[in-house]
């Protein structure tokens, strides 16, 4: 599956449990078509003690979210959009806000 979302793009929730919340993306998984976002989609798992140093109990995680239902939130128009592409000049590729022109840079 095609994603133009990358690793540090800040992303708006749009369907599910955590609809409205924003987050940084931690980790794209483009074979399955998901994305784990920080802050959103917690979960409880319980684990057991494995090493010495390694303490068992409840463990909080985020899980991976649907590509779909998240979409890029553009910080300059402070509104969720969609991505264009265009090479520049100098024959570099760029994604860029659809409404407002800004430059959608991974930091």
């Amino acid at each position: 599956m095609k994603c133009s979302l990358k690793k540090n793009d800040f992303v708006q929730v749009i369907k599910g449990e955590d609809r409205g919340k924003k987050g940084r993306i931690i980790q794209v998984l483009p074979e399955k078509g998901k994305v784990i976002v920080e802050g959103i989609n917690f979960v409880r798992k319980h684990s057991k003690p494995k090493a010495i140093d390694k303490v068992g109990g409840i463990v909080q995680m985020e899980k991976p979210v649907s590509i779909a239902n998240v979409m890029y939130f553009c910080m300059k128009c402070t509104k969720m959009t969609r991505l264009k592409k265009k090479v520049l000049q100098d024959g570099s590729k760029v994604r860029y806000c659809k409404k407002c022109g800004e430059l959608a840079e991974v930091k």
